[in-house]
């Protein structure tokens, strides 16, 4: 079992927004949430973080539902335009680096994790997908959207805070065992 508090005296140091530890069982999974990947991402089919590389929602859910636990965490940003797909996305890189940094404490504890973050992956340059396997499956973070997670229903599920305007909140998840 993982000693939560002494991870959490680690997250403090970290520039997290929020966070919660979740039942996985909590989480609500549709292909509605795809839609908004395939219709408004520009990186949708482009690299094995993301549909339809990561497989079928119904995979998708049952690969997470593999882990009893997760550690949901979010940061924040503001942005000139909220609407900006391609200003919001180059705001990933800090909340990507929380997530690498929390998953490590989950992970030194854990007999297995899995992480879901924002990424489209932007490790290489360019991504092997589709002709050839992913060069760095070990770092590769997909992006929670990506699996069908509503990161919506279980935000508000454990209070996490939304924000209008031109903030940006990133969410993570981080599955254990």
């Amino acid at each position: 079992m993982l000693d939560r508090e002494e991870i959490e005296r680690a997250l403090s140091q970290l520039p997290l927004y929020q966070y919660a530890w979740i039942d996985t069982s909590e989480l609500v999974f549709t292909g509605r949430v795809r839609m908004i990947c395939k219709n408004e991402c520009p990186m949708y089919g482009t690299t094995w973080a993301c549909p339809p590389a990561v497989g079928t929602v119904e995979e998708c859910k049952a690969r997470c539902l593999q882990y009893p636990y997760a550690l949901l965490l979010t940061t924040v940003n503001e942005v000139n335009d909220i609407a900006n797909i391609e200003e919001t996305l180059a705001t990933r890189a800090p909340h990507e680096l929380v997530t690498r940094q929390a998953a490590a404490l989950v992970a030194a504890q854990a007999a297995e994790t899995m992480v879901l973050s924002t990424e489209a992956c932007a490790i290489c340059e360019h991504c092997s997908y589709p002709g050839a396997p992913c060069r760095h499956p070990d770092r590769m973070y997909p992006c929670v959207e990506s699996h069908g997670i509503l990161a919506t229903d279980i935000a508000e599920k454990h209070g996490i805070d939304f924000f209008d305007g031109n903030i940006v909140t990133w969410f993570s998840l981080i599955f254990y065992r």
